[in-house]
């Protein structure tokens, strides 16, 4: 595999410099005085600098006119558009010892640097791992971080994939992302970076003028898709692979979420993605510890799961949205758009019984069949949730559950995720029962950009009837009511729910462990809306569906 690297890389008293841009000329570093680079094989230009230093401040220049951040630019101080920053690499780390945590073990917390904390920091986030750590939670999985526009946005928009947002840290963003990382590892809890690698934000891509980064004979909801089957795609490979490599590598995350697999649009015979899985699991043997790759795709495709050996993409877990679906209709009782699908009791038993609903039978809201089943084996490598990012800020107003139903309600929707046999998720706050909104938020600097932002909110909804405004995505008060409120964990309300997720993620552990969800003899039924699952001579469950909430445990 190539492992030629991009971006600039402090080697002794010197700097290199390597970038590609197979249609320019002449390509130039600004420190600020202009260095010239040297063309090499497949269109890159590199140059080694003496007397430069982490710190520097640089940009480059094509063809002697436009000046550019560095497509690979591993720190964007000044944001999107400003200068790219030479980082230098070593850290102190303190995890050498450090191995990650088997799969079968993961109970994943999902959280929003920026609003996960009044500061919105790195270095904010490890007042609550001691807290994390005695919930139970595994794994943190870190919405994306990589640089986007502004102050203010999920972390989809971003356009600089290498460089850690420059608002989450508080002096250096590189240092203190890994410094998260290296205390998460001391309390034993993994940490899993969600990447973005289906399209680029609206604001600050630039890569379009350094090369064919991106195709139009595909589209994706989200504008133009990346070019990974087309000319000069082994480049733009080397480009996201690079970057796969460096968060495993420099900044030791345990994993990676690859955000709507299936916007990633590939006919080639070896996919990017199963390129992608490959070297995650060769570093992971070089590295000596756990490394997981998790899927986003709404397919319900056993593929995803399957190994590259066999033909598959080598992902070791995927996001399965069926048992959210079902929890949420049935416990709101909404049923429109594609919630119109999962309406009925019978809808959870079945993935219960099966792990996915759609299985290859007809939906009516794709007007289409839908989905493969899977290996009753492979239960525990499909993430499962009651709640997360998209299914809350996808909403029109960033409704939680907890501002949608009773509490009765949303104890149940918690037994129903973390005893349901899959990768249990949770999403922040979530533990607390929540009610403030997690809405969808945006900080570009382009107006007209927030107007069309704003715009396109109002029709992605127009399957739904839901009442009452749609939250400004571009006002900073939209962000700031996101933010959970951790003075209810001292509330009685937070202290109830709290014990409940704790006392379920122990059950989850002790089921998953015991494999009774894998097992062919499995009897699942609902009787008067009690869920009942059965295993002869190991265990009993029975979930309440309806109010008042109870779940029990039994073991033989």
């Amino acid at each position: 595999m190539d492992t030629k690297r991009i971006g600039a890389h402090v080697s002794g008293n010197n700097v290199e410099f390597r970038v590609w841009a197979p249609q320019a000329e002449k390509v130039e570093v600004l420190l600020p005085e202009a260095h010239l680079l040297s063309p090499e094989e497949k269109g890159y230009f590199s140059a080694r600098i003496p007397g430069i230093k982490a710190g520097q401040l640089y940009k480059f220049r094509l063809n002697g006119k436009e000046e550019l951040p560095d497509p690979a630019s591993r720190f964007q101080p000044e944001g999107v558009h400003g200068p790219s920053q030479v980082v230098d690499e070593p850290f102190s780390w303190s995890d050498q010892s450090w191995k990650g945590v088997p799969l079968e073990e993961l109970v994943i917390y999902e959280l929003h640097v920026g609003t996960f904390t009044a500061e919105g920091t790195f270095l904010a986030v490890k007042n609550h791992l001691a807290r994390l750590k005695d919930l139970g939670i595994t794994a943190i999985e870190i919405m994306p971080v990589s640089q986007f526009p502004g102050k203010r946005n999920w972390g989809y928009d971003g356009v600089s994939p290498f460089a850690p947002q420059n608002s989450y840290g508080q002096k250096n963003a590189p240092e203190e992302l890994k410094s998260l990382v290296n205390e998460c590892h001391k309390h034993g809890i993994a940490v899993i970076l969600d990447v973005v690698y289906n399209h680029m934000g609206p604001e600050g891509n630039y890569l379009p003028k350094w090369g064919p980064y991106f195709q139009d004979k595909y589209k994706t909801p989200w504008g133009e898709a990346l070019n990974f089957d087309g000319e000069h795609s082994d480049e733009v490979r080397h480009y996201f692979l690079q970057n796969v490599r460096q968060w495993i590598e420099e900044y030791h995350f345990d994993g990676l979420r690859l955000d709507a697999i299936h916007a990633i649009l590939d006919t080639s015979a070896r996919p990017f993605l199963a390129e992608a899985t490959d070297l995650a699991h060769d570093l992971a043997e070089k590295l000596d510890r756990h490394v997981w790759m998790i899927a986003e795709s709404d397919g319900n495709d056993p593929r995803v799961l399957q190994s590259t050996r066999e033909g598959g993409l080598g992902f070791d877990a995927q996001w399965a949205d069926d048992l959210h679906h079902c929890i949420h209709s049935n416990l709101t009782k909404e049923n429109e758009g594609y919630y119109s699908d999962y309406v009925g009791e019978e809808k959870i038993l079945d993935v219960f019984k099966h792990g996915t609903y759609f299985r290859g039978q007809y939906s009516d809201f794709r007007k289409r069949r839908h989905g493969r089943p899977y290996s009753l084996k492979d239960r525990h490598r499909l993430v499962v949730c009651a709640q997360n990012h998209d299914q809350i800020g996808n909403r029109a107003r960033g409704e939680r559950l907890g501002s949608l139903v009773d509490e009765e309600k949303l104890k149940a929707a918690a037994a129903l995720n973390l005893l349901s046999g899959g990768m249990p998720l949770i999403f922040m706050g979530e533990e607390i029962g929540e009610s403030n909104p997690f809405a969808y938020f945006v900080d570009h600097t382009d107006k007209e950009l927030r107007t069309a932002v704003r715009e396109g909110r109002k029709k992605e909804f127009a399957a739904f009837t839901w009442k009452g405004e749609i939250p400004d995505p571009g006002a900073e008060e939209t962000f700031n009511k996101s933010k959970p409120q951790w003075s209810e964990l001292n509330s009685e309300r937070g202290k109830k729910f709290t014990a409940l997720y704790k006392s379920l993620i122990n059950t989850s552990k002790e089921l998953r462990r015991r494999k009774v969800w894998n097992h062919p003899d499995l009897e699942v039924k609902i009787v008067n809306s009690v869920l009942q699952a059965q295993l002869k001579n190991q265990f009993k469950l029975s979930i309440s569906l309806q109010s008042p909430y109870t779940a029990e445990v039994s073991y033989e």
